[in-house]
């Protein structure tokens, strides 16, 4: 069965281009595809490449790998693009990671309602490297917080008392749960990629992966399942907008579901 589902009011999805497809010979609706599929899902190029196989589409993973790599950063901007300003109370957490038997510290931000605003790979987490991931975050999102949450990390308090000093900072292990949280699902993909090779290449994919996962990700357990559904088939609208793999209608948006 096929409904049509319109969704009104959405002008705003025909302000930002979609990336250029020039030169290559798979249609956009196949790259958008392959690209969501990397991203959303915790699989591998040949894994992806299966999956396409299944659906009758002859792709190699190194092409999928090729795409995922000039496409990935792209889309996410777009879906970042297309959010809400941040939220004025922002949590900020880091984590070790092991690239190639060297440890290196993620840096990561969320605002209250959990959207990533902002992560960084550094070799340290001393009050230069807090000091450069605030800067980063208010150059990235054009304001600043009403409330930095953080844990009892002292670098923090060095950083914020110079970068910041009029923003009020909360530290408090039991209050950052929600910047703890947002590291999830960057570590279930690290254990799926069987870990990160090289810090470039660890920023760059983790860049466009908290872009581009967490658009997939609504808040589920608060949600009914026709509410759900109904959220994830707006998601996937615009999903669909940014990448270019449907038109641009200016007065409403019409998209197929089938069931």
């Amino acid at each position: 069965m096929i409904f049509w589902l319109v969704v009104p009011g959405r002008d705003s999805f025909v302000s930002s281009a979609s990336p250029s497809y020039k030169g290559h010979r798979y249609p956009v609706e196949v790259i958008a595809h392959t690209v969501w599929l990397y991203f959303r899902f915790p699989l591998s190029f040949r894994e992806v490449e299966e999956l396409m196989l299944q659906r009758g589409v002859i792709v190699s993973y190194e092409t999928i790998r090729r795409w995922s790599a000039k496409f990935g950063q792209a889309h996410a901007d777009g879906l970042r693009r297309r959010r809400p300003r941040p939220g004025d109370r922002w949590h900020l957490d880091e984590v070790f990671v092991k690239i190639n038997g060297e440890q290196k510290y993620l840096w990561r931000a969320v605002d209250q309602d959990g959207n990533v605003l902002d992560i960084l790979l550094q070799s340290r987490r001393d009050k230069a490297a807090a000091g450069r991931f605030f800067r980063r975050l208010m150059k990235k999102t054009r304001t600043v917080p009403r409330v930095v949450v953080t844990d009892k990390l002292r670098s923090y308090g060095a950083a914020h008392r110079e970068v910041m000093p009029s923003v009020e900072h909360r530290s408090h292990k039991g209050l950052n749960n929600r910047a703890e949280n947002s590291h999830q699902p960057t570590r279930q993909r690290e254990r799926a990629m069987k870990g990160f090779r090289s810090v470039g290449g660890a920023q760059r994919f983790l860049s466009a992966f908290s872009g581009i996962s967490p658009h997939f990700r609504p808040h589920r357990h608060l949600m009914t399942a026709f509410d759900h559904r109904a959220e994830m088939t707006v998601r996937f609208l615009i999903w669909d907008q940014i990448t270019g793999a449907t038109g641009r209608p200016t007065t409403g948006a019409v998209t197929l579901l089938r069931v």
